[in-house]
Order: C-alpha cells, then sequence, then structure tokens
C-alpha cells in the first residue's frame, strides 16, 4: 500500500512538473510570437515597413535563415510611413523605407527615446507601366505625368494626354498613401496638387501590377523589381529627363542617373539599442554584407562595395564591436 502510494506520489510530481515546464514555453513562445516591444530578450528579429524594399529583405532573410536554422527573422509589409509607425511603437527593431525618413516621423522617434541609424542598401527607378497592350504611348514627360495624376487635372481618356491617342477612359492604379513610393511620387510628380480620387490604391506592389496586366487602358508606377519580374506582361513608359531625352528604367539607366527624376536610394532604418542584441547585428551585417548581391537578384541596382564596408564599420562602432 506504502509503495502504491509512493507511485501515486512521484507520478503527481511528474505531471505538475511537466505542466509547468509546458505553460513557461508557451509563455515564451507567447513573448515571442506577439513582441509587442521588440526591445525585449527575444531572439526574433522584427523587421517591417516598405514594400519595394520588401524584396531584397526577403530574399536575405530566407538565405540568412538557410545559414542559420535557429535564426527567426519576420519581415512585414506595412509602407515605408506604416513601417515607421511601427518602429516608433517599439514593434519592430529594423523598418524598411523607399524614402529618407520624413522630419515628423524623426520627432516622433526622438519624442519616444529612440536612437537609429540610416542604411543606404540599393538603388531603384520608379518604373511608370502601362498594359503590354498599349501600342501608342511610346513616352511621357513629368508635365504630362502631373497632369494625368492630379485631382484637377482634367484628364480622363488618353486623348485628354495628347491629340491622337484613344479617347479610352484610363485606369489608374496607385501605391497606397503609407507607401514611400507614394510620397515619391507624389513629390517628384504632383508637387502640391493631390492625387485623383478615382485611383485604385494598394500597398501590395502586386496587386498593382495585376491591375494593369488586366486593364489595356490600365497605368500604374512601382518600383523597378516588380516591373522586372513582370516585365513580358507589362511595358515600361521611358521618361523624358532633365536632359530632354526619353529613358526607359534598367539597370544601367537608374545606376548612372540617366533615369532621372525616377531613380532612387532606398533604405532600412536599425535601432541603436538593438543592434546591442545578437540576433539583430548578426542579421544587420549580413544583410549589408549581401544586399547588393540580393538587390540584383530581385532587379534592383547594387551601391558600391564600399559603401556596404563603410555600413558595417558603422554597424560594429554602435554595436561596440
Amino acid at each position: 500500500m506504502r509503495s502504491m502510494f509512493l507511485l501515486v506520489t512521484i507520478a503527481m510530481s511528474l505531471l505538475l512538473a511537466a505542466c509547468g515546464n509546458a505553460e513557461e514555453s508557451a509563455n515564451e513562445q507567447g513573448n515571442g510570437g506577439d513582441n509587442k516591444n521588440a526591445g525585449d530578450g527575444s531572439s526574433e528579429v522584427i523587421v517591417d515597413g516598405s514594400s519595394t524594399v520588401f524584396p531584397i529583405m526577403e530574399a536575405i532573410a530566407e538565405d540568412y535563415q538557410k545559414q542559420n536554422p535557429d535564426a527567426r527573422v519576420n519581415i512585414g509589409v506595412s509602407g515605408s510611413g506604416g513601417g515607421f509607425e511601427k518602429f516608433a511603437a517599439g514593434e519592430t527593431h529594423i523598418s524598411n523605407a523607399s524614402r529618407p525618413i520624413k522630419e515628423a516621423e524623426k520627432q516622433t522617434l526622438q519624442d519616444a527615446g529612440i536612437d537609429y541609424t540610416e542604411f543606404e542598401i540599393a538603388l531603384d527607378g520608379l518604373s511608370i507601366v502601362v498594359n503590354k497592350e498599349n501600342n501608342w504611348v511610346n513616352k511621357l514627360t513629368v508635365e504630362q505625368l502631373k497632369k494625368m495624376w492630379s485631382k484637377d487635372g482634367g484628364v480622363e481618356t488618353w486623348a485628354d494626354v495628347k491629340k491622337g491617342w484613344p479617347e479610352e477612359k484610363i485606369e489608374f492604379y496607385s501605391p497606397g498613401a503609407d507607401s514611400g513610393t507614394f510620397d515619391y511620387f507624389s513629390e517628384v510628380v504632383l508637387g502640391d496638387a493631390q492625387i485623383r480620387k478615382d485611383a485604385s490604391l494598394s500597398e501590395d506592389d502586386n496587386v498593382l501590377v495585376q491591375g494593369v496586366m488586366g486593364s489595356p487602358n490600365g497605368i500604374s508606377y512601382f518600383g523597378y523589381a516588380y516591373y522586372a519580374e513582370n516585365k513580358e506582361n507589362l511595358k515600361a513608359v521611358p521618361i523624358v529627363n532633365n536632359d530632354g531625352e526619353a529613358i526607359k528604367p534598367s539597370k544601367e539607366t537608374i545606376q548612372s542617373g540617366a533615369y532621372n527624376p525616377f531613380s532612387r536610394p532606398l533604405f532600412f532604418y536599425v535601432k541603436n539599442e538593438a543592434l546591442k542584441k545578437d540576433a539583430v547585428y548578426n542579421f544587420t551585417t549580413y544583410a549589408l554584407k549581401n544586399a547588393g548581391k540580393m538587390a540584383e537578384t530581385v532587379g534592383y541596382v547594387g551601391k558600391p562595395e564600399s559603401a556596404y564596408e563603410e555600413a558595417l564599420q558603422k554597424v560594429d562602432k554602435i554595436a561596440g564591436k
């Protein structure tokens, strides 16, 4: 009888210990998964922001995790503006952006006590695209683009843009207001004008690609990588540059700056405090070592190797390495 009691006691002790360990494990997994405060001790690296930068960072993260099976890198897409909001709220370690950080965003981060560092990781050519069946648009000027995309531009059909073009209603597809691409286009093209109200907006560039592919009279703009990936089904419009030449986006014209004013740098921003954590430091250094190669792989343009070497030195200094 005493032996039976002893066995029951041991069994209950083991069961309680197992439950306690399971609860502790569940709590750890919950903290790692939700990670509302990315400054905690989680080994997960959390990245969010620009849909334009996403293909580069996704490729880097996939390669990094293959070489580091225990690593966890979570890449989100909420647009450059949405990414900075999460960055300031303490939800991310790294924020991708297809434009420089704005003064108001800098102030928000300062108010939150967050120090950060900007890294330029690649070059992009914002591509203006139309449907593959469009055989009348052979070039566009920035002035024509402004007239087309402005709310008060008075453009409804292609004939409104240029005499002799079809009297067919244009369908407009634009990145959403949280997108750095939207901000860049607004700054370069629209100026003080507002974007037209009938444009279909989406933070997902793949939705824009599908929109133009499905519309013979569609037009859109997005990062060069999305055009390069779909160039068999889309037509890139040559843009008249500052020298009066009509230039198509390509790796060569983007890197040389001939594809102006739509050649632009791409960025990611890293919290300085987060760089002192091994998980964030290791991923950031890997990203900078491989950003040029990965940018070329997914359709963007890499920077000179010396630029990445300088960035790596900056990371080591911040991390105290």
